[in-house]
């Protein structure tokens, strides 16, 4: 992807109304391909992405029918999966072997990691020789790994040379990539030694050497490392490029920071979807998939709540003697779940920025018990008064007031301790920890509140 987007000679609109899709929509029924042709070459490419997604699924077949390889194939980069694929299944094998050939090479791997195993097959078969091997090449790397959004198009010169032979060069190379802010320097393994900004190329005499004026400092990306990774190391040192190195630290690649944002971006986007049980899910899968990829997480659901309702049930003798519990029960198991969820949430993102580690947990532990207790008391107070003014027993009060202090001390000690214990076990913590902790919280909140009122008061 490109370094920036050509933003300057095309139209940016930040958000179409309702009014614009419909006339769109009835311009695909009418067949008016010149202005299709021309609204989609004058919007930028995030734009009409965002056109696309609205059309219905009926008039975006009949758009890819009049349009078909006409289409910018920047727009398919900036549409979500499911869309893509949808519209990948319509097309033929020459057509997107033509759209793969245009783009660079991290955004041709995006689409074809997305296309079915025969289609993919065949695509590939059918490109030229040197696109397929650096495609094959990237496919053969982890789904996660930082090859997998490098780009393959980077400069790259020997120390040896003048500044002035740097820029014969770049004007001259039509293989060069169309934007770069940073040219590699490279010794005769074709090792990276330092980066030299292209500004600085620029302001520099041409009888100079490169290696005079590189930056020697440098950060380098292996291929294998996890692409997460690779965005807290761009937010760390404030990148806006790396080079990209193999198993023998040869330069093979370059990811840049639109790249990363991405990434940072969807990393985001997944982590709180999980959190919620939704997985990769988007606003346009079809209702099959969404009710699909709910039902398990649902399903588990339901197997903790009776887990907790079971709870209540070893305590029926005392909710019938005192029937106030019952009201006050939902109380207590409320507010543990938030709290805990609270703690999960700010855990969750610790340990995804590397804030949370192994030297500092004991302390955030503390922390958060200390937390709890502070939470607990206050909450106890202000729910104890309440319990006293509504009920007018005293016992209720005291009893509703413990078991605030000790649920809000568990949920905030499960919050930060279920996470870690799964990501200890390579569990990843953003789609467990959210029932363990709900499921803790419940029982805990129950077996308190019924458990001491039965021991101490209404036995």
């Amino acid at each position: 992807m490109s370094l920036s987007k050509k933003i300057t000679d095309k139209k940016v609109n930040f958000e179409f109304n309702k009014e614009f899709i419909n006339v769109f929509n009835k311009k695909i029924k009418d067949r008016d391909t010149a202005f299709l042709d021309k609204t989609l070459q004058e919007l930028h490419q995030a734009d009409s992405a965002d056109i696309i997604e609205n059309l219905t699924p009926e008039n975006r077949s009949k758009l890819i029918e009049l349009e078909g390889f006409n289409i910018d194939p920047e727009i398919f980069i900036e549409l979500n999966e499911s869309i893509q694929s949808e519209i990948f299944i319509l097309l033929s094998i020459e057509s997107i072997v033509n759209i793969l050939k245009r783009l660079e090479s991290d955004n041709a791997l995006k689409i074809l990691e997305n296309l079915d195993e025969k289609k993919k097959n065949t695509v590939l078969d059918k490109l030229p020789p040197k696109d397929r091997f650096l495609l094959q090449e990237g496919l053969s790397f982890p789904e996660d790994s930082a090859a997998r959004i490098m780009q393959r198009e980077f400069t790259a010169i020997p120390s040896d040379w003048s500044v002035g032979h740097t820029i014969d060069y770049l004007r001259e190379n039509k293989d060069l990539p169309e934007e770069f802010l940073e040219i590699f320097i490279v010794d005769t393994n074709f090792k990276p030694i330092g980066t030299v900004p292209s500004s600085k190329v620029l302001r520099t005499a041409r009888e100079s050497k490169m290696s005079t004026i590189m930056n020697e400092s440098r950060v380098l990306i292996p291929v294998n490392m996890d692409k997460e990774e690779v965005g807290h190391i761009f937010e760390n040192y404030n990148l806006v490029s790396a080079g990209v190195v193999d198993k023998d630290n040869k330069l093979v690649g370059m990811i840049t920071g639109d790249d990363v944002f991405t990434v940072l971006k969807e990393e985001a986007e997944e982590d709180v979807l999980r959190l919620a049980g939704v997985g990769d899910e988007e606003i346009t899968d079809s209702v099959f998939k969404k009710t699909k990829r709910r039902f398990n997480w649902l399903l588990l659901n339901l197997f903790t709540a009776l887990l907790a309702t079971w709870v209540i049930s070893l305590f029926g003798a005392s909710i019938e003697q005192m029937v106030a519990l019952a009201f006050l029960m939902p109380i207590v198991a409320s507010m543990g779940g938030n709290a805990g969820m609270q703690t999960l949430a700010v855990t969750i993102r610790a340990l995804a920025t590397k804030e949370l580690s192994s030297g500092n947990l004991g302390k955030i532990v503390s922390k958060e018990f200390i937390i709890g207790i502070l939470n607990g008391i206050i909450f106890a107070i202000i729910t104890g008064v309440i319990v006293q003014i509504w009920f007018k027993e005293i016992n209720l009060s005291i009893l509703i007031a413990v078991a605030m202090i000790l649920n809000m001390i568990v949920a905030g000690l499960f919050g930060i301790l279920v996470p870690v214990s799964l990501k200890k076990f390579n569990i990843d913590p953003a789609i467990a920890s959210s029932v363990f902790v709900t499921t803790i919280t419940d029982v805990i909140g129950f077996l308190s509140f019924l458990g001491l009122g039965a021991f101490f008061f209404y036995g």
